[in-house]
């Protein structure tokens, strides 16, 4: 998976539609090898954008699970932690 697009499901708060729509604008990305598309791929582009997005709110409202919800801080702060230790801390002056 592109490492851009994050985990949207069973979070506390839930998933924004901004968030569900850079995810479906990364996947497209990935997919076409498109960062910017040309104006002859844009509709295309923008169409496959829209389609995903609206797939994956629906989606995003279908799933159930029996865990709770996880906590966006907690799972910020592992995220931090672990690019502390792979980067090094950096020290201030």
């Amino acid at each position: 998976m592109c490492r851009n697009i994050r985990r949207l499901y069973n979070l506390e708060p839930r998933a924004t539609d901004d968030e569900i729509r850079a995810a479906a604008i990364q996947f497209v990305r990935k997919i076409s090898g498109f960062t910017s598309p040309s104006a002859a791929n844009k509709e295309a582009f923008d169409r496959a954008v829209g389609e995903i997005e609206r797939a994956s709110s629906k989606m995003l409202r279908s799933l159930v699970t029996a865990s709770p919800a996880r906590s966006r801080e907690t799972l910020n702060a592992k995220a931090h932690a672990r690019s502390r230790f792979r980067f090094g801390a950096v020290e201030n002056s």
